[in-house]
């Protein structure tokens, strides 16, 4: 009985919440709370107090049936947008390996490592803008690729939005049916 309910990964948190506020306490009381790297790392423990509003883990129970129903569509996504990647890099590489920068020395894209790393800043919209196509023929496949990108960053949202309201609703005609068993059972 209490053994398993300490093993729990929610006492457990429990616990490390309450020895990081019993810490940080002790320590912080002269004033200088935030003095040490270790003692902020510790108040970054209480963080997990928001663990709390989902007790039950209702929530990553969820998330995670969706996303297991939904792993070949997902696991598609990725192959689809990962050669993409590649590809779109390499074109970019070609367009740009033997351009000139803007102050005379060679460009941005000197390797197929630079125009790789280039493609994965653009996919995730980062763009640091550290390495920029300079011709037209680089600019074009950029702009491709951009689209791209965009359109399968949608892509993993929708699939996983579908699924969350498929199982609400699979939810919701679950507790109906449940309601109606006892009802039936009455008449019988």
């Amino acid at each position: 009985g209490r053994f398993r309910f300490i093993r729990k990964p929610i006492c457990i948190i429990d616990l490390i919440v309450v020895v990081a506020s019993i810490v940080v306490l002790t320590l912080g009381s002269n004033g200088q709370v935030f003095a040490t790297s270790a003692i902020r790392g510790i108040r970054f423990l209480q963080i997990l107090r928001m663990l709390h509003v989902d007790r039950q883990g209702g929530t990553w129970r969820l998330l995670g049936s969706v996303v297991f129903i939904h792993r070949q569509e997902l696991i598609t996504t990725l192959y689809i947008g990962f050669l993409g990647l590649i590809f779109s890099s390499y074109f970019v590489y070609l367009a740009e390996k033997d351009a000139v920068g803007p102050d005379g020395k060679t460009g941005d894209f000197t390797s197929y490592a630079d125009a790789l790393w280039w493609g994965v800043i653009t996919v995730t919209t980062i763009g640091y803008g550290d390495a920029v196509p300079q011709t037209w023929m680089g600019k074009i496949v950029a702009s491709c690729f951009s689209v791209f990108a965009i359109s399968f960053f949608a892509l993993p949202a929708g699939i996983l939005g579908s699924g969350f309201a498929l199982k609400v609703q699979q939810k919701q005609r679950q507790k109906h049916f449940n309601r109606q068993i006892p009802a039936a059972a009455m008449l019988i």
